[in-house]
């Protein structure tokens, strides 16, 4: 398990969010293999990753199960592919 969390910035153009931060942590460290993304909010809504989470997560993860949750007790499950439908790939030129 690898966290991750949010890093700010007052330009919000160079925030990172934690899908990212997870995910790119989780590769410095030498994995290469995934099974799932988690992501917990406080938010009332489940929030889903971002556009560039989504791309990142299928660059390096597939078509992995995406976990959302909430600390309502709110949950539910995706695949990748559900929420990232015709990604942009090395797939994309063939």
């Amino acid at each position: 398990m690898h966290t991750g969390c949010n890093v700010e910035s007052a330009s919000c153009g160079l925030t990172v969010c934690a899908e990212r931060v997870a995910l790119l942590k989780a590769i410095s460290e030498g994995v290469r293999t995934f099974r799932c993304i988690a992501a917990v909010t406080a938010a009332p809504k489940l929030t889903p990753p971002c556009g560039p989470c989504r791309h990142l997560l299928w660059e390096y993860c597939g078509n992995i199960e995406v976990v959302l949750g909430n600390t309502l007790g709110m949950s539910r499950s995706w695949q990748l592919a559900e929420l990232f439908p015709e990604p942009f790939d090395d797939t994309s030129f063939r």
